[in-house]
């Protein structure tokens, strides 16, 4: 049975602001996120299923990345309040979407905390093979399953 590796990739905009940062990043500034999620897993053989030679129906994916990570994460607000905050975020809890997040929402942290969020949402048959995130077109962290075994 072959093992065959599946991707799609999510774009949604997001602020944020950087606790203690030593330059303009501990500003409230945003970025257009682009999120590359691959699976690996076996291709159905079932010739009853409707998924048959599918590895997982790429809507199936969508709905998994989509709630938890796109919809809450697309145009909001996201800060480190473990330590405390250097801005104002008033109008923010107020008004918008606000992110309180125990960590500083760097990209190399928050591609770990998406697969995290990826990883429990997954049915058994597929694992998350790797991540990538991009905060600009030229920046990015990736996250892969093997180095975190």
């Amino acid at each position: 049975m072959a093992t065959i590796r599946i991707s799609k990739e999510f774009v949604f905009d997001m602020a944020h602001a950087l606790h203690k940062y030593d330059g303009l990043c501990k500003n409230i500034h945003g970025h257009t996120y682009k999120l590359q999620v691959t699976l690996r897993g076996p291709i159905n053989t079932d010739e009853e299923s409707t998924k048959l030679g599918m590895v997982l129906d790429f809507s199936e994916l969508k709905r998994i990345v989509k709630i938890p990570i796109v919809d809450k994460f697309d145009h909001a607000l996201a800060v480190n309040t473990r330590h405390g905050m250097d801005v104002d975020v008033k109008h923010y809890q107020e008004e918008g979407k606000f992110i309180e997040l125990p960590f500083q929402p760097t990209c190399e942290n928050l591609v770990v905390y998406f697969a995290e969020i990826i990883q429990k949402e997954l049915p058994s048959h597929v694992d998350l093979y790797s991540l990538r995130l991009y905060e600009t077109p030229t920046s990015w962290g990736e996250w892969y399953a093997d180095d975190n075994m």
